[in-house]
C-alpha cells in the first residue's frame, strides 16, 4: 500500500480511525518519506489517526518532530491522534521530552482506536 522507501508499512481503517503502521528506525534518512506518508493520511481528513510504533526500535529528534507536526496538523483539521504499542526505548525519549503528556499513548491498537487523546 505504501512506497518501500518509507518507514510506513501499512495504512488501514479500524473502527472510525486510520491506523498507520510504522517499522524500522525513524531517523533523518527516513524523515522526509515519513512526513510525506503522514501528510497523505491527514489530507484524507480522518477524525482520528493512530500511529502504531510497535515496529520502531529507534527514533531520533527528526522522527519525534514528525509526530509533533502530525499532532499539530490533526488539530488543524479537528481530528485527534494517538500513539500505540510504543517500545520502551522510544517511550523513554517521549518521557524525557515530556511528550508523553502531549500524545495519547496506548498499549494496544484497540485501546488507541477507542481512546480519547
Amino acid at each position: 500500500m505504501t512506497n518501500a522507501a518509507t518507514p510506513v508499512r501499512d495504512i488501514y481503517n479500524q473502527d472510525d480511525c486510520v491506523v498507520v503502521t510504522v517499522v524500522g528506525d525513524i531517523d533523518m534518512a527516513q524523515t522526509k518519506a515519513f512526513q510525506a506518508s503522514l501528510a497523505d493520511v491527514v489530507d484524507k481528513k480522518p477524525s482520528r489517526i493512530v500511529v502504531d510504533l510497535a515496529g520502531v526500535s529507534y527514533m531520533d529528534s527528526s522522527g519525534v518532530a514528525s509526530l509533533v507536526k502530525l499532532h499539530t496538523q490533526t488539530k488543524k483539521i479537528g481530528a485527534t491522534m494517538a500513539l500505540a504499542q510504543v517500545n520502551p526505548r522510544v517511550m523513554s525519549i517521549f518521557q524525557i521530552m515530556r511528550l508523553d503528556q502531549l500524545f495519547g499513548i496506548f498499549a494496544t491498537i484497540d485501546e488507541a482506536t477507542a481512546g480519547n487523546a
